[in-house]
């Protein structure tokens, strides 16, 4: 029963894809058995541009995460992210026939799969339906309906539709890996899964995942997820932007970024140098800090211009008591969380993945960098218990079934036998039978 429980998470990202194997222990804590990576070269802003390069990166972290936890890897929970990823509100209502029964979850589940009969643009595809409020005979804001009698069940839906064709690549790498994809869930819903405390979701917060090469948005007010958005922009730009204004190589752009970058230039030392090496028979280069800080806060101020207008735009922004939490291997850069409490004037902190996870032996995986792939998992383990306990209410409701239709049948016996009781009595009477 235990390998049943094993979830892999498959996060196909801009600058690497990441495995990550794991299981629920007694506490319902998540334990990473292994893990693997690769560095992508056939990804560009969240969407597979090169299969073949991707095909080989997605084998050789699944062949590490399986050597690592000595488990063979044959389903996986996939991430999708990219600037084609939108969302929007739609409306849906159903009408029951039975007005004496309550509310059931297949009701539910056909009033959503109504939503995903909508038509949509040719060449989008709908990714995730996500209820928001119900109403019931026109009573409105209620978030459970289950139980609740009622005609006229309706609801308005979060839906998230992104390319036919990003979606058609993703299948194509991960079954030419020899995979089978068990979900394909959205990123920074699986981030937020992660991070996010369920106060947070309740009193309004807005998710910002600082990847390679998308910065991927999702605000929840009300433990309910309002509004979904993909900025073009991460930290693959900011290291160009170096590459660009420092004239180094990629790689030295890279470093650069990572060890001694500051996302808020006043921060920085005026006079402190670093030295890098030259080109073939070329003297060192000298870089001062301050003006690496200087490029990075230029690019940072724009990726935190375009979320404050996304949070403006999604009409929550006076609502989120939780403020920003920002995860990602963006999130990382010095001072990121300062420069956010400062240009958007909410509150600000880093997101680690720690929160759901048990002791494990693999320590980087409570880095912010890995809260995608820690959140596919657990995403892939909410699909098994919610499986579980539609299995559980069904069993329920058929044995209600069976007991009514029992009660039935042995309340038309008792009536039979009384009927032939009576009879017989009269007809003893009428021959005079004397007790």
């Amino acid at each position: 029963m235990q390998e049943d429980k094993i979830v892999v998470g498959l996060d196909i990202g801009t600058t690497k894809i990441c495995v990550i194997v794991g299981t629920k222990n007694e506490y319902g804590k998540l334990e990473v058995l292994g893990m693997g990576k690769a560095v992508s070269d056939g990804v560009i802003r969240g969407i597979v541009t090169n299969i073949d390069k991707t095909v080989i990166a997605i084998e050789k972290a699944i062949a590490e995460a399986s050597e690592q936890s000595g488990i063979e890897i044959n389903v996986v929970n996939v991430g999708i992210a990219g600037q084609h990823i939108k969302s929007s509100v739609h409306h849906g209502s159903i009408t029951r026939d039975v007005v004496e029964d309550e509310i059931t979850v297949s009701d539910l589940t056909r009033l959503s799969n109504d939503i995903h009969k909508i038509v949509m643009p040719p060449g989008c595809e709908i990714i995730h339906v996500m209820p928001q409020d119900y109403i019931v005979d026109y009573e409105e804001g209620i978030k459970d309906p289950v139980g609740m009698s009622g005609v006229k069940l309706e609801a308005d839906f979060h839906v998230i539709t992104a390319q036919t064709n990003a979606i058609r690549n993703i299948n194509k790498c991960v079954r030419r890996a020899g995979l089978e994809i068990e979900n394909l869930i959205l990123e920074p819903l699986a981030s937020s899964m992660s991070v996010l405390s369920d106060e947070e979701k309740e009193a309004g917060v807005c998710l910002v995942d600082i990847g390679g090469g998308t910065t991927d948005i999702a605000i929840f007010h009300d433990n309910i997820i309002r509004h979904t958005a993909v900025i073009p922009f991460g930290g693959n730009i900011i290291t160009s932007d170096i590459k660009e204004g420092c004239k180094v190589m990629q790689n030295q752009a890279e470093l650069l970024k990572t060890k001694f970058g500051k996302a808020i230039a006043e921060e920085a030392n005026p006079n402190e140098i670093v030295s890098i090496p030259g080109l073939r028979n070329r003297p060192p280069k000298e870089i001062s800090i301050r003006n690496l800080a200087n490029i990075i806060e230029a690019r940072m101020e724009e990726i935190i211009e375009l979320v404050h207008a996304e949070i403006i735009t999604s009409g929550y922004a006076s609502k989120l008591a939780g403020g920003i939490v920002i995860t990602g291997g963006g999130s990382q850069l010095g001072y990121v969380k300062q420069l956010f409490e400062y240009m958007t004037g909410m509150d600000a902190r880093i997101g680690y993945p720690n929160e759901h996870l048990g002791k494990s032996k693999i320590e980087a995986i409570k880095s912010p960098m890995y809260a995608t792939t820690v959140g596919l998992v657990l995403s892939g383990f909410r699909a098994i218990d919610e499986r579980e306990n539609r299995y559980m209410q069904n069993q329920v409701a058929s044995g209600k079934k069976t007991m009514k239709s029992a009660k039935k049948s042995s309340d038309f016996f008792k009536g039979l036998i009384d009927k032939t009781k009576g009879l017989l009595m009269d007809d003893f009477q009428d021959k005079g039978g004397e007790y």
